[in-house]
């Protein structure tokens, strides 16, 4: 189950029209550009998904869309996560599972849990849940870590819980975990620009934003990095590096869509309270593009 999952996952973009529909020829042109593009699995319904302004509705249609554009050519990973447990127990019996390969849990936000709270909430989704789960801790979003510790129990004392993707840019919390870890759990980057270092650690991958652009140049950044060419990885990792500030310097996925956009891949719409990029920045990531022929 875990090499389903090594190398690079996308966080995938969800596509909106000038009036504010779900954009699925859009979608399926993402999701070609994506597969054909060599990433190892597509993750729906994360963050860069903002899946927090699409309906219940909209959720399930896009991933029947996308399971099918995919047609099982990559490992579908779904994100079903939240701050009310019995509510995530709920929507597993929403979805169809039949093509989905895992579920990405993010850590419940707002509510703040202690350490036994956040183990609880995974253990008991964990026990519901029809596919393998990957934890998903991110605080800068969340306001609240997973440990080590309790990420290593988790690890150790649940066995359909396979990987963490770790957000939390803490590298000394990083390798605490991969030093301690099952063998077969995976330690996922969260943060694009730490990937090669994360993987040089001992992590298995990515779940990316910034593939969603350029996906050629990051997914053969990410095999590098896992087939120990490290001279090769570093020269893909420093041409992406200026553009990934630039993709987050306001606001995920306000920067990954303008990118792509500028790419013609899709259109550059969000749903509020998400709002476009400035125009200078948005010149200036098309200058980086145009000058360094990102693909």
């Amino acid at each position: 189950m875990t090499n389903k999952f090594k190398g690079t996952g996308v966080a995938v973009i969800t596509p909106f029209t000038k009036e504010n529909k779900v954009d699925y020829k859009a979608l399926e042109t993402v999701i070609e550009h994506l597969i054909s593009g060599g990433v190892e699995y597509l993750v729906i319904h994360g963050t860069t998904g903002e899946s927090v302004t699409l309906s219940l509705e909209e959720k399930i249609s896009i991933v029947n869309f996308v399971s099918g554009i995919n047609n099982s050519r990559l490992p579908l990973v779904l994100g079903i996560g939240g701050n009310n447990t019995s509510e995530i127990i709920n929507y597993f019996s929403k979805f169809n599972f039949e093509n989905v390969d895992a579920v990405l849990s993010v850590s419940p936000y707002y509510n703040k849990p202690s350490q036994e709270g956040i183990y609880q909430h995974y253990r008991a989704i964990a026990s519901e849940s029809p596919k393998p789960i990957i934890l998903y801790n991110v605080p800068g979003r969340t306001a609240s870590n997973i440990t080590a510790e309790t990420t290593l129990r988790l690890a150790n004392d649940i066995k359909n819980i396979i990987g963490v993707k770790e957000a939390s840019a803490d590298m000394a919390q990083i390798m605490k975990i991969i030093r301690y870890k099952p063998e077969d759990f995976m330690l996922i980057s969260g943060d694009d620009a730490l990937t090669l270092p994360v993987i040089a650690a001992g992590g298995s991958g990515v779940i990316s934003v910034v593939a969603n652009a350029f996906p050629v140049i990051f997914s053969g950044m990410t095999r590098d990095c896992l087939l120990n060419n490290f001279p090769e990885a570093r020269k893909k990792h420093y041409s992406l590096l200026a553009i990934t500030e630039m993709l987050f310097a306001e606001g995920n996925p306000g920067g990954v869509k303008a990118a792509m956009n500028i790419r013609g891949l899709c259109s550059d719409f969000l749903r509020l309270p998400l709002v476009n990029i400035s125009k200078p920045l948005y010149e200036k990531i098309k200058t980086e593009i145009e000058k360094n022929n990102l693909c």
